[in-house]
């Protein structure tokens, strides 16, 4: 077995911030070690796309170190932390259980090698020639940000590109928009994640159908009026990527990791 380097959480948060940096986040997000002492000893990591409740009490009873998760728990300012509030009491659950929280998000989106470029990959219909849908910085002197577009290899219709993102992103349905008879799409955008801010960066790409999360029912008329179809695999369709993604890496360093459970969080009665 692979000799660990990582001892602590402060070297499992410096790993993470050499492969996908901090500093590339967007001013908005609250990136970062959320919860839990820097100094604490890390053997075991539990790596989830969202901090749920069921995912702490599974990090619990695998006597996990250290949780890692793309959707940060803490999002806007807390002024009490109580087990009435939701989030108050999964807080008290880590501390309580000694396991240290940290949270990546834009960070990881954003970055090389991070989500933008592994859902790209996912997909597998580009030519190679693909860049950020919505450039937000720099790294390594190349330009970064989220989501990406680009030619695909060869035209595709929006029912055959959607069955190809259920299949490829294993997920169990899709909401459509703009379902021209006919239509053949030629340049993709693909936005993991929530993509009502990247509609005007799909039109100015020239995107022919935009492949995100969280959109609405006003949000798929509009696209289809500029002639874009809507392809809404949901937040967690796409994003959930992410843990496989980080617990393999982690697993290369040697330490023992769990995953959370793969399930989608919704269904269509």
């Amino acid at each position: 077995m692979k000799t660990c380097r990582i001892r602590t959480c402060s070297d499992v948060m410096k790993w993470f911030r050499e492969k996908w940096p901090e500093h590339l986040a967007c001013d908005w997000d609250n990136v970062g070690l959320l919860a839990g002492r820097r100094q604490k000893t890390v053997e075991r990591v539990y790596v989830a796309l969202d901090a749920t409740g069921e995912v702490i009490g599974d990090a619990i009873e695998k006597q996990a170190d250290m949780l890692i998760t793309h959707h940060p728990m803490i999002f806007g300012s807390i002024k009490k932390v109580s087990d009435a509030d939701p989030v108050g009491n999964r807080l008290i659950r880590l501390i309580q259980a000694n396991i240290s929280y940290y949270a990546g998000h834009t960070s990881f989106d954003i970055a090389k090698g991070g989500m933008a470029d592994l859902a790209a990959e996912r997909l597998g219909l580009f030519t190679g020639d693909t860049v950020p849908l919505e450039v937000t910085g720099e790294q390594d002197g190349e330009p970064v940000g989220i989501g990406k577009t680009g030619m695909i290899r060869e035209p595709l219709s929006v029912e055959e590109l959607a069955e190809i993102v259920k299949e490829r992103f294993g997920i169990p349905f899709v909401t459509v928009y703009g379902n021209r008879p006919g239509q053949k799409l030629e340049r993709i955008a693909i936005s993991p994640g929530s993509g009502k801010s990247m509609m005007a960066a799909a039109a100015e790409a020239g995107a022919d159908v935009l492949i995100t999360g969280d959109m609405g029912h006003h949000e798929g008329l509009d696209l289809a009026e500029e002639g874009i179809a809507l392809i809404d695999a949901g937040h967690y369709g796409l994003e959930h990527i992410f843990v496989d993604a980080v617990a393999d890496a982690l697993e290369r360093e040697g330490l023992e990791v769990f995953r959370a459970p793969a399930v989608y969080p919704c269904r269509v009665l």
